[in-house]
């Protein structure tokens, strides 16, 4: 009786340790999770999401862990329980027992079951990644060593150069990632960013969009975004091309359809020749 009444004890408690995991591991990750459009100090998580997609990527996320973890803690209890009980020491007479009908068609049907749950939620995720929708907006992003090239052939072929801004002091928590021209694109807008390189491989990436694709030589590779709120976000070349690869960022302001226009007018202008001190302060008024 006493031994029983222990074994149900070591029951309750097992179980209260793995519900405390799972939701100690759910806390944790909301606690740890990044800020919008940059990364956060001590971030485990992932960053918060500005687009449909990046919705669906943390939601997904979180849906997975609810089958790691059990698998995970459910494999090392039973690896401990043989262990344990089918050492040399305590079991020295080993089972004859081949076969077991009942166990067999369970370990064969449950990893069934449960990839069946992960994979359809996956394809969603991989149709709403890889079907691009009609754009309002088309960028075309070019990688080189090391640095980033944008135009924009929807609005008079506006190009620039985006370099990181290498003078700024320890203590910016953003000094990797501030680049002296961002990429300005209105909200609530789909906009389709075609990506290659003038040189290695690189790959474009933006943890609160959602997006990462690889920019490869000779090749036009696609991607998408609809980002619903307003307000700075940041990436980076999240592939080794090179000595300076950390110093490669990415930065997208996403403002306002008017803010937008009057940046697009003050990019023409200066493309035009206008007189630089003239064009600085049409630009200072969109993107301050």
């Amino acid at each position: 009786m006493a031994f029983q009444a222990r074994k149900k004890m070591g029951g309750v408690a097992l179980s209260s340790l793995l519900w405390g995991l799972m939701i100690g591991t759910a806390g944790a990750e909301e606690a740890a999770k990044g800020g919008l459009g940059e990364p956060q100090p001590w971030q485990m998580g992932l960053q918060e999401p500005a687009t449909p997609v990046m919705e669906y990527i943390n939601w997904f996320h979180t849906y997975v862990m609810w089958f790691i973890v059990p698998i995970t803690l459910f494999v090392m209890v039973l690896l401990l329980y043989v262990i344990v009980r089918f050492n040399k020491k305590a079991n020295p007479v080993p089972s004859k027992v081949t076969h077991n009908t009942i166990l067999e068609v369970a370990w064969t049907v449950l990893p069934i079951l449960v990839l069946v749950c992960i994979a359809l939620p996956s394809f969603k995720l991989l149709y709403m990644e890889e079907v691009i929708p009609k754009a309002d907006l088309t960028i075309k992003a070019t990688g080189s060593q090391w640095y980033w090239d944008y135009e924009y052939p929807d609005n008079g072929d506006i190009s620039f150069s985006s370099t990181m801004v290498r003078d700024l002091p320890m203590s910016d928590p953003l000094r990797l990632l501030k680049v002296d021209n961002e990429v300005v694109v209105p909200v609530n807008k789909t906009v389709v960013v075609q990506v290659t390189s003038n040189d290695v491989i690189h790959s474009f990436s933006v943890n609160s969009f959602g997006i990462k694709i690889d920019a490869i030589p000779g090749r036009l590779n696609q991607t998408w975004f609809k980002a619903t709120r307003e307000g700075m976000y940041y990436g980076q070349c999240s592939r080794l091309c090179g000595r300076d690869h950390a110093f490669m960022p990415i930065a997208f302001r996403v403002v306002s359809e008017e803010e937008f226009q009057k940046w697009v007018a003050s990019k023409k202008t200066a493309m035009n020749g206008a007189a630089p001190d003239k064009v600085a302060a049409a630009t200072s008024v969109v993107v301050k």
